[in-house]
């Protein structure tokens, strides 16, 4: 910096944090291992995969940091007079080398005129004992972190579409990142911070004293915890870590993690194997193994108006040809396709409630919940099939109650009709809460359940059956509490009727097919009925289990964990039973999709002409396993 129009940069220089208190000639004998940089606009400042010697603090212009694919480019951030370029190169010199390629994935070019002072690491080395230097650039890497963090987030939500099927269906130990960095629960935040700078990593895990996984702290965490909150030395990191973080087990599908990241709002997974914490997983990691659709959907879904809900259909029915096609096993399909067909559902509310506002109908008067029953409240639904649903909502003042009902009444119908525009069926039976019997306050529950228990018709059991199977998708979650405390208040005061069910249920068992595989019920036949035969059976008896234990809400599998947790079922029953589940969904799916694929009826009969060997072998213990579990739940 020896030319006279460079001068006018050394104020700038001289207040810079990195400089700040240095004397004329401290500054001086460092400016002299430093170089300014000039660059015309679109000019490149770094390109990708060149090693980096240094950091870059722009004292004049505009840069932006991009990545290229396809010869487009993607930009991350914009950096003007003040901000640093580099960060990302730092464990260059505070970590040892990996002996790895150094890769560097991201380009800088000037927007427009540009003066850069080029400070090389030997700089960095001789200021970074002075905690001031430490601090500032410890702020600058969390504040843009926070940033980029801000810009890929909105890139995830835009993505057109995530590729091949081969990446979908990869192990997670194929895609983590090891080893893995550990902190101790109680480091200093500013040791932390220096870990996650020196191993140039986007987080680290929180072990306790015997090695167990207690928490995650991510730069998020430390830029909303720490820096936000303007603490420093003596925070410790079991103070500002996430506590019992979500894990993946290292044997998962990447599809697997993709969905829990996703539906959760996070974007790192410990990777554990054996109750050991052995790598992580980040959404970048993943995002650089291309997925299929699911993405784009979920972005059609979110944008949809009632004129266009109904264009969704088709691109979540090409999801699930992909994961068929893949071979994903059948509950990561339906728990992928619930996922979706959820946020299809709460879109269709939402556009409910727009459309009584738009009416003039404003606003709900009371809190209310929205629940799904059959099918989309098991989380079976891979296709989109007909309409179950009931609304509640909170009592009411006496002076209101017409209003509320009026309200409720027309946003039931309005459900019903969004729902039909996104390819929704009306359900036959008007299991709809259109229907005055469908919906009403918690108090108008409570009665038509307690109706239901002391006459237990079979009709009022049939209702019952559907409705025990109800998983709320939209609404207020104290409401929803206070829904499950009267269900289970009034089952425990109606034993009759769970008796009641017990022998309806006896009515229809579950048929063994130990004999050939053709002779059910002493006769030859070429079909079975999946769902009469064995997924009701199976839902049934999980409820009068569940129900006569005080559970009353969850998925079948969910609720079977609920069940081993209260000592009702062993974990060796539930895995059979789960491999039972397993079979007969994975039939009955492949049998829906053929026939929808030809332009045919969809159709729970099972053709024993169509199923291969192992397919028929596997039936056979599916349903003796059916069968036991409807021994136990019907004997009281």
């Amino acid at each position: 910096m020896n030319r006279p129009e460079d001068n006018k940069h050394l104020a700038d220089i001289d207040a810079h944090p990195l400089f700040a208190g240095l004397s004329e000639r401290e500054l001086g004998e460092l400016l002299d291992q430093c170089r300014l940089k000039r660059y015309q606009r679109g000019e490149r400042v770094l390109y990708a995969k060149t090693p980096r010697q240094g950091l870059l603090l722009i004292l004049q212009g505009i840069a932006e940091v991009f990545v290229s694919q396809s010869n487009q480019r993607e930009v991350l951030e914009v950096l003007e007079k003040g901000d640093m370029i580099g960060f990302s190169s730092l464990a260059d010199f505070l970590a040892k080398k990996s002996g790895q390629p150094e890769r560097y994935p991201v380009e800088v070019s000037a927007v427009e005129e540009t003066v850069c002072l080029h400070i090389p690491y030997s700089v960095i080395e001789l200021r970074w004992h002075e905690p001031t230097v430490r601090d500032f650039i410890l702020k600058q890497v969390t504040v843009r972190l926070r940033d980029i963090y801000a810009s890929l987030a909105e890139q995830v939500t835009l993505a057109k579409q995530w590729g091949e099927s081969e990446p979908f269906i990869r192990r997670i130990q194929d895609v983590m990142q090891v080893p893995i960095i550990i902190v101790d629960m109680e480091d200093d935040v500013r040791d932390v911070a220096a870990t996650m700078v020196g191993k140039a990593t986007s987080s680290v895990v929180v072990l306790n004293d015997n090695d167990q996984l207690i928490g995650i702290i991510t730069e998020k965490d430390l830029v909303e915890r720490v820096l936000a909150k303007g603490l420093g030395a003596g925070t410790v990191a079991r103070e500002i870590m996430t506590p019992h973080p979500f894990i993946i087990s290292r044997d998962a599908f990447y599809y697997e993690a993709m969905s829990v990241m996703l539906m959760n709002g996070i974007k790192h997974l410990p990777v554990m194997d054996r109750g050991r914490v052995t790598g992580m997983v980040s959404l970048s990691d993943l995002l650089q193994q291309k997925n299929r659709g699911v993405t784009g959907v979920i972005q059609k879904i979110e944008e949809a108006t009632s004129a266009t809900v109904a264009k969704l259909k088709p691109a979540m029915y090409e999801v699930l040809s992909y994961l068929i096609q893949d071979e994903i096993p059948v509950v990561h399909t339906l728990d992928v396709m619930t996922k979706l067909y959820d946020r299809l559902a709460r879109h269709c509310v939402e556009l409910a409630l727009k459309h009584l506002a738009g009416q003039g109908l404003g606003e709900p008067p009371v809190a209310f919940a929205w629940y799904m029953m059959g099918s989309g409240g098991r989380g079976e639904q891979f296709m989109l099939t007909d309409q179950d649903h009931f609304l509640v909502y909170a009592d009411p003042r006496p002076e209101d109650e017409p209003a509320v009902e009026r309200y409720f009444s027309e946003l039931g119908k309005e459900i019903v009709r969004q729902l039909e525009l996104a390819g929704y069926k009306r359900c036959d039976g008007l299991m709809m809460a259109s229907e005055d019997r469908w919906r009403g306050t918690i108090s108008a529950w409570q009665e038509r359940l307690r109706s239901w228990g002391l006459r237990a018709t079979n009709e009022h059991l049939l209702l019952a059956n559907n409705f025990l199977s109800f998983r709320q998708i939209y609404g207020d979650e104290e409401l929803h509490d206070q829904f499950t405390a009267v269900i289970r208040e009034q089952l425990a005061k109606s034993r009759i009727f769970l008796y009641r069910m017990a022998e309806l249920e006896k009515e229809h068992p579950v048929p063994q097919l130990d004999h050939p595989i053709r002779a059910l019920f002493r006769m030859k036949r070429e079909t079975i009925d999946g769902k009469k035969h064995a997924l009701f059976p199976l839902h049934h008896s999980i409820q009068l289990l569940a129900a006569r234990h005080g559970i009353v809400d969850g998925t079948p599998l969910e609720l079977l964990e609920k069940l081993i947790e209260t000592n009702v079922l062993s974990r060796e029953t539930v895995d059979d039973l789960r491999f039972a589940y397993e079979v007969v969904l994975r039939i009955r799916l492949q049998s829906a999709w053929h026939a929808y694929q030809l332009g045919e009826p969809s159709t729970s009969e099972i053709q024993f002409s169509r199923l291969r060997t192992k397919d028929k072998e596997e039936l056979i213990l599916a349903l003796r396993a059916i069968r036991s579990l409807q021994n136990q739940a019907i004997a009281f």
